[in-house]
């Protein structure tokens, strides 16, 4: 392991094992502090975040993205202090922390028995959002996770995400797909995050009038089993509990073979995140490129 890993591992670590016996005034004025400093540097992560959201929000004058892009730091540093934290939590606090709006779209369907799949965007805490799930629904899910390097911090998430009552799967592998499949057939709840995808098998889709590419995986599962797909959004408001919206079903196209089935499906899935995005665009916490456009400057407009 290099030094830098090693190093990265070792802040990880203090974050979980620190911040979490923190009282939470104190972790939120932390949060607070850390969001500022790394805002007033400007790295690459906040020129990126403040490039974002000047797609989602094209009429904002240079002051606005700035203080959209201070404000997302501030959002994104929240995000990590209640993550550190939520180990720590009670489940009063963990059913407390969330009021998500139209959960009978979920509950309804797994209900029914036929399997539900989540798709979140990068808003807000997926993390406290799926607590809160095996917390107040009593119920587990399966999810896929970016293999992380170093392996020990890879490991850390896994443990902290199974502590949550989460199922955690790796992404590579190509073991992840058949298992998320097989959850569903038995009636189980899967929980994606699906905004980005920068692999030669993601779906172009039309997000705030350019090209992006957003993950297969939703839309494929919800053919091959008959999963109901939920997109989900999530936000901040000015106080401690997050605030949340299940959105109605994404339905699978009657006509159309699998790969047009699929651009149909992650378009609406697109469509749906970007209606949470821009209500919220400070709590989206996209701090890498994106559309296609940015990846490569003689792709992606629209």
């Amino acid at each position: 392991m290099s030094a830098q890993d090693r190093l990265t591992d070792a802040l990880y670590g203090l974050g979980w094992g620190t911040v979490k016996k923190l009282p939470e005034p104190a972790a939120v004025r932390l949060g607070r502090t850390i969001a500022d400093l790394a805002w007033k540097k400007r790295g690459k992560g906040v020129q990126r975040l403040e490039s974002n959201y000047a797609r989602v929000v094209p009429d904002a004058s240079p002051q606005r993205l700035a203080e959209l892009s201070r404000a997302g730091m501030r959002s994104y540093l929240r995000y990590w202090m209640e993550s550190f934290r939520l180990p720590a939590w009670s489940e009063d606090r963990v059913r407390e922390g969330f009021a998500p709006k139209d959960v009978h779209h979920l509950t309804d369907g797994l209900a029914a028995g036929k399997g539900v799949i989540l798709a979140l965007p990068h808003l807000a805490n997926w993390d406290l959002a799926g607590a809160w799930v095996t917390t107040e629904l009593k119920t587990p899910f399966t999810t896929v996770a970016e293999r992380l390097k170093p392996e020990t911090l890879f490991d850390r998430f896994v443990a902290y995400r199974e502590g949550l009552g989460m199922e955690v799967l790796p992404h590579s592998g190509g073991s992840a797909f058949g298992t998320l499949a097989r959850r569903l057939r038995d009636g189980g709840l899967v929980c994606l995050v699906a905004d980005r995808d920068l692999s030669s098998s993601g779906v172009e889709v039309d997000f705030f009038g350019a090209t992006a590419r957003m993950p297969a995986g939703p839309a494929l599962l919800a053919q091959q089993t008959g999963a109901l797909l939920l997109p989900v959004t999530l936000w901040y408001d000015d106080s401690p509990v997050m605030q949340g919206r299940v959105h109605p079903p994404v339905e699978v196209p009657e006509s159309g073979d699998r790969a047009e089935k699929t651009s149909v499906m992650t378009q609406a899935l697109a469509d749906a995140f970007a209606t949470g995005i821009a209500e919220h665009p400070e709590d989206w916490h996209m701090l890498q490129r994106l559309w296609l456009a940015d990846l490569d400057p003689t792709k992606g407009t629209s």
